[in-house]
């Protein structure tokens, strides 16, 4: 009698068990089909199909301004069933909320609908030279310093973290490492007074100098104030905007995005190609034309999305080339597609395969998965490379988005990121 009750509870247990993993799998599941974020075009009805047992209801005061399936509803509490295909229109731009329940009954999460005017980008695909300053004095690390007594010192220990922004000595504020130097050698081993921001928190932290063996005064820190590299314009508006990359310029030591002061982007020409194989990305080796003359804009943010900034008066042409309508994320689709990039000398259309597709805003630098199929660029490259970073997608006569990253352990496939995300930098 005991072991039959023992068995029951078992059974019970396991069910409950069963239960709390399929409402867990529905959730994640829902989680990554599901965006934060839904971008139409005012004046247009856009299509979306999720499959999933989720009722939503869209909160609005201006009264018949959502339609929903063509039809116009006049309430301010839209419902939709997003277990069927549906269409989503809006006569007026702005933000509405639109409120997820689960089943129809329990409230799941909040998504943003953003209704904007039809943005059109100038696509651009060649090779741009990077400099940028970061704001503050990069800590990259600390290390060991051996003192005239012959005794190893770390000053910075649990006072300086690597991924800080040194910003003032003693009450100075300090431009580069050379005035970092300086207002260390004029402490005389006297404490120093360090204003840094540290996770955009500032904080003071006191260090004190120790005299190395060459006879200067050192704390121990490995620092950085600027960076630069090769990477790939994405396009331009025709207001005289541009966006680049896709993601953003991070730190190599500290795989940090950096806090930029100011960056400039320049003309620059690829010298050479190192092939990507597997477990091992290629690059385009360049040459940065780091002159006036050459310069094509300043960058005037660098976001998870890439960087962003305006354009010089000496590059008004690229302005004036034809710029094509933005897709946005429901209107990607699994199949082929275009990207635009210079491996030679001139900007050039390569073949791909849209492979897949992920709209939530889990990675705002992976929602795409494409793989290279165009002979010519695989012959070249052996696929995706370091420098191709920012090279526009197109589908559909559309700029959709970006090329990213490539898969490390295979060349021909790579990430790319959807062009509302980088188009959300420059609203």
């Amino acid at each position: 009698m005991r072991s039959k009750k023992i068995y029951r509870r078992v059974l019970i247990l396991l069910l409950i068990f069963n239960i709390i993993g399929m409402v867990l799998f529905i959730y994640f599941k829902i989680i990554k089909k599901v965006p934060d974020e839904i971008k139409i075009l005012v004046g247009k009805e856009e299509s979306f199909d999720f499959n999933m047992p989720i009722k939503a209801n869209i909160v609005t005061e201006d009264i018949g301004v959502i339609s929903v399936n063509d039809l116009k509803v006049p309430d301010n509490q839209i419902s939709i069933d997003m277990k069927k295909p549906f269409t989503l229109g809006s006569t007026k731009t702005g933000k509405y909320n639109i409120n997820l329940k689960l089943f129809g009954l329990f409230n799941f999460k909040n998504i943003s609908l953003d209704v904007i005017e039809n943005i059109e980008l100038i696509p651009c695909g060649i090779p741009i030279g990077i400099y940028v300053e970061t704001d503050g004095i990069l800590v990259l690390g600390s290390g060991r310093i051996t003192g005239e007594d012959g005794l190893n010192y770390e000053p910075i220990n649990n006072k300086l973290k690597s991924g800080d922004y040194i910003l003032e000595i003693n009450g100075e504020k300090v431009k580069d490492k050379e005035d970092v130097i300086e207002e260390i050698q004029n402490s005389n081993g006297d404490d120093i007074k360090l204003l840094v921001r540290r996770n955009k928190e500032k904080i003071t932290v006191r260090v004190t100098p120790v005299k190395a063996t060459d006879g200067k005064y050192k704390i121990g820190a490995w620092i950085r104030d600027d960076t630069q590299g090769i990477g790939t314009l994405t396009f331009t508006s025709t207001k005289g905007d541009f966006g680049a990359l896709g993601h953003g310029i991070t730190d190599i030591d500290t795989g940090l995005l950096m806090d930029i002061s100011e960056g400039s982007v320049y003309d620059a020409d690829i010298m050479s190609i190192i092939r990507g194989k597997e477990g091992e990305p290629g690059e385009l080796i360049g040459m940065i034309r780091q002159s006036k003359k050459y310069k094509i804009g300043r960058i005037d943010q660098n976001t998870l999305q890439g960087i962003f900034g305006t354009i010089d008066n000496n590059y008004n042409w690229l302005l004036k080339q034809e710029p094509l309508d933005i897709g946005l994320k429901q209107e990607v689709q699994k199949g082929p597609a275009k990207i635009l990039c210079t491996i030679q000398d001139k900007v050039e259309e390569f073949d791909i395969q849209i492979e897949s597709i992920d709209i939530s805003n889990s990675n705002h630098s992976k929602g795409i998965v494409i793989r290279i199929t165009d002979e010519r660029l695989l012959d070249m490259t052996g696929g995706i490379v370091q420098g191709m970073s920012g090279s526009p997608i197109i589908q559909n006569n559309k700029i959709i988005g970006a090329v990213t990253h490539v898969f490390i352990q295979d060349s021909t496939k790579g990430y790319g990121t959807f062009i509302e995300n980088m188009v959300n930098n420059l609203e």
